[in-house]
């Protein structure tokens, strides 16, 4: 009986350690949001995007159709004006206090390019690999400019900090796939190292101790040219992940993508990071343990029905806005 209880102590204990942030640091407001998502069980948070020129339209336009506020606001830092994402922070200040989930993604430009950045001249062009060591080795000209990259944004999630307002981090996602700059580059002197360096600039440098850290792929496929390859070559591994999130657009709700991205997060919570079509009743039946959805921005319109809409949000399953109940 008495090992038998050492036993039961121990497990319990790993298991609260596994729900803990990978910033030890990590802030009270980001240790309660985790631990929330880590106990959601077979139930899903709803969420929404809005673009960061219109940071609330189709959040509203959702709330409107599904008659239920979504649990998740999402946004981008992506830098198309200067100072554009004061819009942003200023909203999610707002959402926060109306009781919703702040989650934000950044759209950046390359390191070498100065913002205001183009979206197919920057975000989406390429990086040769000279490039990439360049980048990717401290001290360099363009390691240098990267830095102040992530200092001018790290400004900006500051003040959310400074709010004591934890944020589902987002950064560098669809990194399995060919069509942004940190994109496919599979390896650890690939993305990896990448996604190493910012969570340490931001964590041992800027101390953004609310930062839940989402490491967002994209859904598997071999379409021609626009490809995205298979999850675990641009995994950083648990010591430097939260949550592992996919998106996926087309109602491409494959079981065996579902089934890798559980195997890999190996018993840390999984997301839809972005989706195009929300996931039918029956799909999300066969795929219980995804802890959120968000759909992107104006394919709320565009790409689902009304009554698709009502039949997500409508599920038992499905947490809206006024059911989150998070611990103070």
């Amino acid at each position: 009986m008495r090992n038998l209880l050492l036993i039961i102590l121990l497990s319990t204990g790993l298991n609260i350690a596994a729900q803990n942030p990978i910033n030890p640091n990590a802030s009270k407001e980001a240790k309660n949001l985790l631990s929330y998502i880590y106990g959601l069980g077979d139930t899903i948070l709803s969420g929404q995007h809005s673009y960061n020129h219109e940071p609330t339209k189709y959040y509203d336009i959702a709330s409107e159709i599904a008659g239920k506020k979504p649990a998740i606001w999402g946004a981008d830092l992506y830098w198309s004006s200067i100072n554009q994402e004061d819009k942003v922070v200023e909203e999610a200040i707002k959402k926060h206090a109306e009781g919703a989930i702040v989650t934000i993604m950044w759209h950046v430009g390359r390191p070498m390019d100065d913002a205001p950045y183009g979206w197919s001249s920057s975000v989406q062009n390429t990086i040769s690999d000279e490039q990439w060591k360049e980048l990717t080795t401290p001290g360099t000209e363009l390691n240098k400019r990267w830095e102040n990259q992530v200092d001018t944004i790290a400004k900006a999630l500051k003040r959310l900090k400074d709010k004591n307002i934890p944020v589902l981090w987002r950064p560098y996602h669809e990194m399995n796939g060919v069509w942004f700059w940190w994109g496919n580059k599979p390896g650890k002197d690939g993305y990896i190292k990448l996604w190493k360096m910012l969570y340490h600039r931001l964590t041992d440098i800027h101390k953004l101790n609310n930062l839940i850290w989402v490491w967002n792929a994209n859904g598997p496929r071999d379409i021609p040219y626009d490809e995205a390859f298979a999850y675990k070559d641009f995994y950083p591994g648990k010591k430097y992940v939260d949550i592992l999130a996919t998106d996926v657009y087309h109602f491409d709700y494959e079981q065996k993508d579902y089934e890798s991205l559980l195997k890999l997060a190996n018993g840390k919570p999984i997301a839809l990071g972005e989706v195009g079509q929300l996931p039918k009743a029956n799909i999300l039946e066969k795929q219980p343990k995804w802890s959120w959805f968000m759909v992107w921005a104006n394919w709320i319109e565009t790409a689902n029905t009304k009554e698709g809409i009502l039949e997500i949000y409508n599920r038992p399953e499905t947490l809206t806005r006024d059911e989150i109940k998070l611990q103070e």
